[in-house]
Parts: C-alpha cells; structure tokens; sequence
C-alpha cells in the first residue's frame, strides 16, 4: 500500500493556510459578476445619456450609433487618467480649485471623446457643454423613472470601491471596528416624523422600526429651540452658551449672527472645550460648530480660517462626468418647482402664507439639490475611510417649511429625498471598514402660524419703539389706560411694598417725563436683525431680534440688564403694552423684588419663587408643562435680552414669528419643542437622564442628548470611558 508521509506537525496547517490567504488575495482583484454587471449597466445608462443628448444638440453628429458606447467608455477611462492629478491640485487649491478642476477636467475629457472616437463628428466646442448638461438630465431621468435614488449615483464608485476593501478584509478575517454615523434632519419634529411615516415619505426609516433594527424616542428641544442652539449642545454639551440664532453681545458692542462665519467661529471658541462629540478623530459636515472634529467640511464656524475643508473631498461632485452637470441643472428645476409652489399658495389663498420670493428661491435649490448631493458624498467618503464618528446635518425640510409651512406638501415632500439620502449612506456603512451605528435625530420641531407683523400689522422693532416714545401711539390704542388696568394691578403688587401705590402705565411717570433730554422723548435709536436704523449713532438705544417665535430685546445704553424697575421708571408703557399685543403671549422680564417674572396680559407668574406664585390668569397656561423651566433657564443665559418675549399660541397650537415665517421655531408652542432621536435598538436611554414632560419619560436638552450619545460611543467602544485631558489631545 502506498502512502504519504506525513507532514511535521504544523507545516501541514502552515502551508494549507499560506495558500488560503494567497487565493483569498487573488479573488480580492477579481471582478464579481455583480460588480461586471454594474459596469456594464454604468455604461449602457451613460451611452443612452449621451445619446439622447447629441441626438438634441447641433454642432454634434454620430455616424454609427455604435459610436455612442465608444464615447461612454472613454468619457469613463478619460475620468479614471485624471482622478489622481486633480486629486493632487485639489489638495494645494481645496475646494474652490476642486470646483474650478473639476469642471475643466469634465468639458476636456468630453471633447476629447467627442473629437477622437470614430463615428463622431464634433463641429462646435460650445456643444460639448450643451452635451454635458442635457446626458446629465436624460440619466436622471432615466433613474427616475427605473425608481432608484438620483442621489446614489454621486456615490456609486466609492460603494464599489468600498465592496473590493470589504471583502478582502472579510477573506482575512479581520473584525470591523465600531464607529457612530450621526445624521440630523434639520427641524424635523417627532409629530411631523409621524405623519411622514403614515404617508409613506420615508420607508427606510419605517423599515428599520418595524424591523426592530432602530427606535424612535422624542426629545425635548429647550427655548432657545434653533439650530445653533441645539447644535452647541449636541456637539458640545454647550447649548447654554447660546440665548438665540443672533443676540446683542454687550462686552463686544454689536450683534453676534451665527450663520456668519467669524462669529461662528468666535462662539465655537467659547464654547469648546476640545472633547466635542467629534473629537479623536470624528468628522463634521454641514453643521454649525465642529464638534472638536479632526475634518471638517463647510462647517460655518471653520469657514472663515479653515475654508470648506479639503478640496479632494469635493471632486466626487464637482470632478466626475454628469454628477455637477446634473446638479446645475436640477438646481434649476428646483428653482422652477419652487416658483410653481409659492404661486399655487396665493392662486389657493393657502394661509397663512409669506413671500416665497428673494434669494430664498436659489437658497432652496442649492439645499436641497447641489448641498444635499455635496453632503451624500462628503459623507460617503468619512465612512469609508473609517473616520470613527462622523455628523452631517441636512437643512431640506427646515428651509423649505419655515416659508411653505411645517405640514405644507412640499415640505413633506422634502423629507422623501431624506430618507433616500439615509438609504445610500446604510448601503455605504455596509461595506465601510467600520461597523457603524446609525443614528437620526432632529435638533428641533416647527410651528405652522401667522407672522407677528400679520397679525399685528407692523413688527416688533416698531412695536417696541412706539411703546417706548408714547405708549398712545397711532395703532396701539387698544393698549389703553383701561386695558392696562389688571397688569398694573399686579405688577403694583410685584414690585411694590406693602403700603406702597406704584402706578404703571401711561399716566406712570408723567412727572418725571417732563424734563427728559430729546434723546428719551424722542424716537429711539434702534437696530434689527443687525440693520440699524437711518438715524442711529454708533450705539443703539435698543436692539430688536427675532428667533421664530422667540423675540429678544436689549437696551445697550444700559451698564447690564434692566430690571423690571428700571423699566418702569423710564419707560412705563413698554412690558404691559407688549403683554397686552394680541400676538405675545408672555413677556418675561428680572426684578429686583421678585426675580423672573413672566407678564401676560392679564395676569403674572413669578419664575422663581417657591413654588407657583400665579396673580390673575396664568400667562404660561397655554404653553406646554416645561414652559416655567425653558423660560427660567433661557432668561438667566448670561446673553440673553433684557426682555424675552414668547408669541400667544393660538387654538390649534398656531404660533406668530416674529420673523417673516410661517413655520417657526425658537420659543414654545406647538411641535417646535419635540424633537425626534432613531437609533439603534441596543442602545437604549439611560432613564437617569431623562425628565418627565407631560406625562412622557424624555431627554431634556440638547446637553442631554449630547451626554448620551457619548455614553453609547463609550458603551460601543468608539471612545474611552474617561481620559485625561493631555491623554486625549495626543490621541
């Protein structure tokens, strides 16, 4: 009988393991049938896209239809030659280069195909572009019509870049890491998600609740209820630092705007500590603040000094045939959708309603099409380069339904792009290096209602300056001796001792009126929103801002805060007129005598004392539970306005913004203050950190929601549990 010999113990185990691994390396660099099948279906969509294109553009001929395939295959090896050489400018000239780059290199490598493939005839250089453009909507309307997602294009390649990596990582046997995907949807409430769901708007998050895979828990968005806001606190456990979306800073002597890059970045400094949410290594993109990130792309407070980060990161979009040609021109659709939305509000008298016109329409269009591609891939990118936690806040829903309404058709209609966007990014988590945990959540709700100034019939600046010049002025009447009789009452008792008769009012003061210099007597120098006023000097007598439905007032001449006295004593008709406008609600205000006090138009709630100390009707019934709590907190943020004003909510939960908007955020009423958080069914809510609101176990705060999500990074693995502060600027 013939044998074998028996290999040395181990060579055997050696050898059969050597040869495993080799094979597994070969079948990593051999196409699958999955991977041949998406590039040939790459190539027959770009051949139909192109032809469609020249069969409607003079100046370009095709021969043989057969021509058209040679064309689509060298405009996609012309991309593959010049991937790594704009890679490499795009590193030294960042975005705006990677912009410049990329379009170049897009009209060059189809002239080229255009000019040397066989069977083509090129006679005009101005039809290359009109070639670009016109295959770049042909091929999205193709997929439209097939029911994919438009947006899954802009990351096909990085997908099956990712799929080889994955799979030659599988065949080792390596293990993936964890890692955190945050993704917010800007002004989405939990009500809103609701609906969004029954009306099948969103199906991959449907999927995952009804799969088990993730869970939805409502938050609560505390006043101040706006992006910068609650971002300071879901990136930086900071929210505090933060009174509105734009407040006067008295130690710098001007406003400070968050959307402006330079106080982005000055409000960042303040509030970081250096262990953000994204810090150790983490990405930022589209947010407001960073996070502490190591990468960070068109994030506000980084834009001044840092510019929108590296521009290799930018090329998917504005590099690749058709992707920024196509976005062009669904810009411009966008453009067109939206003009045909607002006019179909005023044909319908849809109300209430505001002007849907301005820079708002190409704002809209360049959300939710050029910014909302530029983020898909931005993101794309992070995941599959394993960046630990990565954040990315999508603006679509916000923008359109602060002018459209919060349950307005194409407001909803804006979260089914969402939610494909979600669907894209689970298929790249499925093939990054990191096994991601797939977090959603919003950073606040919105409130349909009529602007103050509808209602009202002129804004809040020029309320408050005729309440301050003469509380008779021409309109406020109503705002009468009579209609002032109840307040004055109760104020009377709030800041008077016992004994004492303080009369408030327009007979209040009347005395000391006579003898008051110009200035006072006069219209006061006022600014709002950052304009000041034609007659102002350098420094405003008072400062008028509105956050949604939020409105905050300053009186910079002043050493600090007023106190509800002061108040009384120069201007006696101001805090009981503003409490009494149909359109405000609540009118919070410092004492000296009694703290915090919120003033309504017929009666008054102390926001510190011992228990509730309520005088007449109480101003906060209409709000929500948490209304004394948000309004406490918010009046004692160390910039907040001398007064806080909350807009009256109407029977149906209407609200009235005191900016042009007919779906506000920033105070209380409504579904403004709830918040939704998706995540993964495992990671559940510690209830330690949560707070009864209305009969609910919730989070409170974006502070909170920030110290959970870095709980679950550290539950996960993603993050030590604690670090010394040297330990972690060295990881």
């Amino acid at each position: 009988m013939t044998g074998v010999a028996p290999a040395p113990d181990g060579a055997g185990d050696t050898d059969g393991g050597r040869r495993s691994a080799q094979r597994a390396a070969r079948r990593r660099w051999l196409p699958r049938a999955v991977d041949v099948s998406d590039a040939l279906v790459s190539l027959v969509v770009t051949a139909l896209g192109l032809a469609a294109a020249i069969a409607l553009v003079d100046g370009v001929t095709l021969r043989t239809p057969w021509a058209v395939l040679l064309v689509a295959l060298a405009v996609g090896l012309g991309d593959l030659v010049l991937r790594a050489p704009l890679r490499l400018l795009a590193t030294v000239a960042g975005a705006g280069g990677a912009l410049v780059a990329g379009v170049a290199a897009q009209v060059l490598v189809a002239w080229a195909a255009l000019r040397v493939v066989p069977g083509v005839t090129l006679t005009s250089g101005w039809s290359v572009v009109w070639v670009l453009l016109l295959a770049s909507v042909a091929m999205a309307v193709g997929r439209w019509v097939w029911g994919s997602s438009d947006n899954e294009y802009v990351v096909a390649d990085v997908v099956r870049r990712a799929r080889h990596r994955t799979r030659g990582a599988a065949a080792a046997g390596a293990a993936r890491p964890p890692g955190l995907l945050v993704v917010q949807l800007d002004g989405v409430s939990a009500p809103v998600l609701d609906q969004a769901v029954d009306a099948g708007l969103v199906p991959t998050m449907q999927r995952w609740v009804e799969q088990g895979t993730h869970r939805v828990d409502t938050w609560w968005s505390s006043v101040p209820s706006t992006t910068p806001a609650a971002q300071a606190g879901l990136l930086h456990g900071a929210a505090d630092r933060i009174p509105a979306f734009r407040w006067w800073d008295r130690e710098l002597g001007r406003l400070v705007v968050t959307n402006h890059p330079d106080d982005a970045a000055l409000v960042e400094e303040r509030l970081s500590d250096g262990h953000g949410l994204l810090s150790g290594g983490g990405t930022a993109v589209a947010t407001m603040f960073s996070g502490d990130a190591a990468s960070a792309f068109l994030v506000m407070s980084r834009g001044r000094r840092h510019g929108l980060g590296p521009g290799a990161g930018y090329l998917r979009v504005f590099a690749r045939p058709f992707v920024l040609a196509r976005a062009v021109v669904l810009t411009v659709g966008e453009v067109v959708k939206e003009l045909y939305q607002a006019r179909r509000q005023a044909v319908h008298d849809v109300r209430p309603r505001v002007p849907r016109g301005g820079w708002y329409v190409v704002l809209r269009a360049a959300t939710n099409v050029l910014l909302r591609d530029l983020a898909t891939s931005l993101v794309a990118d992070a995941l599959v380069r394993g960046d630990p936690t990565v954040f990315v806040d999508l603006v679509d829903y916000d923008e359109v339904a602060h002018h459209a309404g919060p349950t307005r058709p194409e407001s909803l209609r804006s979260l089914e792009g969402l939610d494909q966007v979600l669907r894209i990014l689970e298929e790249v988590a499925k093939v990054a290096p990191r096994a991601y945990d797939l977090v959603v959540l919003s950073d606040h709700g919105q409130t349909l209602g009529a602007t103050f100034e509808q209602v009202e019939g002129r804004s809040l600046l020029d309320t408050v300056r005729a309440l301050m010049a003469d509380p008779d002025a021409d309109g406020l009447q109503s705002v009468d001796g009579e209609q002032w009789g109840p307040v004055n009452a109760l104020l009377t008792g709030v800041l008077g001792r016992p004994g004492d008769r303080v009369v408030l009012g327009p007979d209040a003061g009347a005395d000391r009126r006579r003898g008051r210099s110009r200035r006072e007597e006069g219209v006061p120098r006022v600014r709002e929103h950052g304009r000041t006023h034609p007659a102002a000097g350098d420094a405003p007598d008072v400062v008028v801002v509105g956050s949604g439905n939020l409105g905050l007032v300053w009186f910079p001449d002043a050493p600090g805060r007023m106190l509800l006295e002061d108040l009384q004593e120069r201007w006696p008709g101001l805090v009981p007129g503003l409490a009494a406008r149909p359109a405000v609600g609540v009118v919070v205000v410092d004492s000296r005598a009694r703290g915090l006090v919120a003033v309504g138009a017929r009666g008054l709630r102390l926001l510190e004392a011992d228990g509730d100390v309520v005088e007449g009707e109480d101003p906060l019934g209409p709000y929500p539970a948490r209304a004394r709590a948000d309004l406490r907190r918010a009046a004692r943020l160390a910039d907040t306005g001398d007064l806080l004003l909350v807009s009256a909510v109407g029977p149906r939960d209407d609200v009235h913004a005191f900016e042009g908007q007919v779906g506000s955020h920033g105070g209380l009423g409504g579904a403004q203050n709830l918040a939704f958080l998706l995540h993964p069914g495992d990671l559940v809510l510690d209830d330690a950190r949560c707070e009864e609101v209305d009969g609910r176990r919730m989070l409170v705060g974006a502070d909170s929601v920030h110290a959970q999500l870095v709980a679950w990074l550290v539950e996960r693995g993603v993050r030590p549990a604690a670090v010394p502060a040297q330990v972690w600027e060295d990881v």
